[in-house]
């Protein structure tokens, strides 16, 4: 069905949809927008170019809003959101940054999102969302239904801003060329920078498994931005294909696939992003089912999949023990360029979580050997700093 279709809303665009049909990009809708899959040069090559040097994603499609108190106090805010997430906000120093998922009354998973304290005096008592473009109505939502009975509370989204990202391990090089001060940044933190006359608000954080930055900018400044950062050569634009392989292979899920509102941050493997006093305390929508699944141990686990051989088991593929019962379900794969072979994500029970565990694929009506892999399939290259 084409994007004007009567059935189907029009797709958005970002600000930046002429520079991606300028290079040759391939666009595809993606999320209500119409976003650019692969340029020219194709997937493969723009997953090593990331890998290698620095790659740069047009993210303008994802939802960013800001959620601010009436009395301009972080603990304020930080607690009123502390009741919709598990993580631990109040403890945000300034300019520090958290993910975090907004959970139904379930402790099932409405979103994951990124959560910064901004670290600009004029902006206390502000927090920094951002989530996935999918789900921003529904997020946004949430959030502001339960601000209405605060009557303190209010959350404004961001409609005027794009986001770039700048991923790989050239990222840093690239961007204190033209900021110096974003070398001295480490892995999740934030900080408002001048870049060449733009200012923008820019996180060390990225979702390819490489060092990197995100940088939110006006739209009316982001093409001006992305003209420059591509003027190094070190820089290339990637596309949202390669953007799903990087992720694939450092084992980071994807909302919709490897986690939804049926999912518990628990069975995601996301326990490391609820902090010891939240696990504790709970506090927070279906904490009693978090706080069981901690002691009692979950009904399955996320876990990574290596097919034997070189066909790619995709989302869906059914997964069978290695005696030929069901025992769960493919919810990413592909190719993993840098991994050199086939690579998949999927739930299986706790018993067959070990890795070195043989499972089996059905992959076309036939089932395929394959085996438990540790995640990430690559190891992380986070810039953690020097402390």
């Amino acid at each position: 069905m084409s994007a004007s279709s009567p059935d189907r809303a029009p797709l958005e665009r970002t600000p930046l949809y002429d520079k991606h049909v300028a290079a040759g990009a391939r666009m595809v809708p993606f999320a209500g927008y119409e976003m650019p899959v692969q340029y020219p040069h194709g997937i493969l090559k723009e997953h090593l170019w990331t890998r290698e040097k620095a790659g740069l994603f047009d993210v303008s499609h994802m939802g960013q809003a800001y959620l601010v108190s009436a009395d301009k106090n972080h603990e304020t805010v930080a607690a009123f959101l502390e009741q919709l997430v598990p993580a631990a906000l109040t403890e945000l120093k300034p300019g520090q940054q958290r993910y975090t998922q907004l959970l139904n009354d379930d402790g099932g998973i409405i979103d994951d999102l990124m959560v910064t304290r901004s670290e600009e005096e004029v902006r206390r008592g502000v927090l920094l969302l951002v989530v996935n473009a999918a789900r921003k109505d529904v997020d946004f939502a949430r959030i502001a239904a339960l601000a209405e009975t605060t009557k303190s509370i209010r959350l404004v989204p961001n409609r005027h801003y794009a986001l770039l990202a700048l991923q790989g391990p050239m990222a840093a090089d690239v961007l204190s060329a033209i900021a110096p001060e974003a070398a001295d940044m480490d892995f999740m933190s934030a900080r408002r920078l001048d870049l060449k006359g733009i200012s923008a608000h820019v996180s060390r954080s990225g979702y390819t498994g490489e060092d990197g930055y995100e940088i939110s900018v006006l739209s009316n400044d982001v093409v001006r931005l992305w003209d420059l950062l591509l003027g190094d050569a070190r820089v290339a634009p990637i596309g949202l294909g390669a953007r799903d392989s990087l992720r694939l292979e450092a084992g980071l899920c994807l909302y919709g696939h490897d986690i939804d509102e049926t999912t518990s941050p628990v069975e995601a493997g996301l326990t490391w992003s609820i902090q010891k006093r939240r696990r504790e305390q709970g506090g927070f929508p279906g904490a009693a089912r978090i706080q069981r699944e901690l002691s009692d141990r979950t009904t399955r686990r996320r876990v990574g999949i290596r097919p034997d051989g070189r066909a790619p088991a995709r989302e869906g593929t059914e997964i069978l023990s290695s005696a030929g019962v069901a025992i769960g379900v493919i919810t990413s794969g592909g190719f993993g360029p840098s991994a050199d072979g086939p690579i998949a994500m999927g739930y299986v029970p706790p018993d067959h979580a070990t890795p070195g565990t043989p499972v089996q694929l059905v992959v076309r009506g036939k089932a395929m050997p394959a085996r438990i892999a540790p995640l990430p399939f690559v190891a992380h290259r986070f810039h953690r700093g020097t402390s």
